[in-house]
């Protein structure tokens, strides 16, 4: 008997909640503030907090945090703005760090 297959997810680490696609990881190359992160072009069931300005890395962002839907763990933060038109690419993107989520369906 064959067995279904799913996507590729991963989920928040506390609680399970499917969080983001394998297929919508753009980067595996980012920091976060607890290590190693991942940037998605999409997430789904989080929900965003408000927005601030942040001096990263590469430079000043404007970002908000992204927090689970069910157990509100802060799982990375959305890119709403880059001031350096280098980094452009990454506004309307995701961060998720490696340390909050876990992989599904592998």
């Amino acid at each position: 008997m064959a067995e279904l297959v799913g996507p590729r997810l991963y989920s928040c680490c506390k609680c399970g909640n499917n969080v983001a696609l394998h297929d919508d990881i753009i980067s595996k190359a980012f920091q976060g503030r607890h290590g190693r992160a991942f940037l998605f072009s999409h997430s789904m069931n989080v929900s965003v907090g408000p927005k601030e300005d942040r001096q990263l890395m590469t430079g000043l962002h404007t970002v908000a945090d992204i927090y689970c839907c069910d157990c509100r763990e802060v799982l990375g933060w959305k890119y709403e703005r880059a001031y350096e038109e280098t980094q452009k690419y990454k506004e309307g993107k995701f961060i998720l760090e490696k340390s909050k989520i876990v992989k599904e369906n592998w």
